[in-house]
């Protein structure tokens, strides 16, 4: 177990140079351009923001997950198409739980971060503009 967490996170250190770099930068931008898209609707339809809701709204937060995956889904599936692309010429083989550590850090948790900041500055400038 010790020589797999070991040869995990090497890996992981790893992409950060080497063929395909250019997606550590571009997995977070579209998963960033996703969640401004998603937190503005939000905010247009006054919906609480969406990361809070997921600890809070117990009732929904398996539907709000269905619903994050379901909206950054393209993200993800570019995410994995990438990943499974650098491990075939990197190491000439897929390692399945690399390929799940990669797409989350780079794009589902990008998207959970931003989306309810976006809602709340959306809100917030929407409010001011119809108070004035």
């Amino acid at each position: 177990m010790d020589d797999t967490a070991t040869r995990i996170w090497m890996d992981l250190i790893g992409r950060l140079t080497g063929p395909m770099t250019f997606r550590i930068l571009l997995q977070p931008t579209m998963a960033a351009l996703y969640a401004i898209r998603d937190g503005m609707k939000d905010a247009h339809e006054g919906r609480p923001p969406y990361f809070w809701s997921i600890f809070t709204a117990a009732d929904s937060r398996r539907s709000l997950l269905n619903e994050g995956v379901h909206r950054v889904g393209r993200v993800i599936l570019l995410g994995v198409l990438m990943d499974v692309i650098y491990q075939v010429i990197v190491f000439r083989r897929i390692y399945p739980v690399e390929l799940a550590i990669v797409v989350v850090l780079l794009a589902f948790i990008p998207y959970l971060v931003l989306r309810g900041p976006v809602n709340r500055i959306a809100r917030h400038f929407s409010h001011s503009r119809t108070v004035t």
